[in-house]
């Protein structure tokens, strides 16, 4: 009998975790070039497991897993994992945010759809959570957040009207909407941009040679206004419930 085709030292992340059985685990895990992917790890809950120290988020590994049947299985099993090392584990507010990333990822990529390049910017980030530079925060979420729109297609043109393609005026206001991208901002919304400031952002996300370094220097000086406005386009495409640990944050802020 052939043995089950083999993906091997595949680069990946995971994105969460929960019981399959008294001592094993599934794993939501987002792979440089497999894209995410389910994964059983057996016997993963025993103290005696190799895979228990490992298996956890944020950290940057190497898996090995078996594809089940042809590879179309929606479940694979875990062969190996190794820590590749480079960072510890964040902290603190950099550790929510690190799990509202993994949230956002299990929420709209789809499953064996790779995205190298969003991976890469991923893990770039995931070493800024872990590097306790805290002026970084916003910017490194937000240029995340337009990136992964970016990336599965959901982000429309910064530099012009979505639904009217007008050109921006340099010192115009804009705002972007769930349902209708960027408009004209009215007094009623809460956050806009400028027009030069969206077109600049625009220019960033073209910049095929350092995308996510112009994306993050483009976001530094906007991050406060960019954050309500990508967050209502986000929860807009992961539909409801409200996402777990944007509550989690609501909450603690509350107390």
């Amino acid at each position: 009998m052939a043995a089950a085709p083999r993906i091997a030292h595949e680069p990946a992340f995971v994105l969460h975790s929960y019981d399959w059985s008294e001592s094993s685990l599934i794993l939501e895990v987002f792979c440089r070039h497999q894209g995410r992917a389910a994964l059983v790890a057996k016997g993963a809950k025993k103290p005696s497991s190799n895979f228990r120290p490992v298996l956890l988020p944020l950290q940057p590994l190497h898996l090995t897993y078996s594809l089940s049947g042809d590879g179309s299985a929606d479940i694979h099993t875990l062969k190996g994992a190794e820590w590749v090392g480079g960072h510890v584990m964040p902290t603190g507010d950099a550790l929510l945010s690190g799990l509202y990333l993994n949230e956002l990822l299990l929420r709209l990529l789809a499953r064996a759809d790779p995205h190298p390049a969003l991976f890469d910017v991923y893990a770039g980030v995931v070493r800024v959570l872990a590097s306790e530079h805290g002026e970084a925060l916003e910017p490194v979420l937000r240029s995340f957040e337009l990136l992964l729109l970016r990336d599965i297609g959901l982000l429309p043109s910064l530099d012009a009207q979505t639904l009217t393609f007008a050109p921006l005026r340099r010192e115009g206001r804009y705002t972007l909407v769930p349902e209708g991208g960027l408009r004209a901002a009215s007094a009623a919304d809460r956050a806009s941009l400028s027009g030069g400031q969206w077109q600049a952002l625009q220019e960033a996300l073209d910049d095929d040679a350092a995308r996510y370094t112009a994306t993050l220097r483009a976001c530094a000086p906007v991050a406060a206004e960019l954050k309500p406005q990508l967050r209502a386009v986000l929860q807009y495409h992961c539909g409801s419930p409200l996402l777990r640990t944007r509550q989690l944050m609501i909450d603690l802020q509350a107390l």
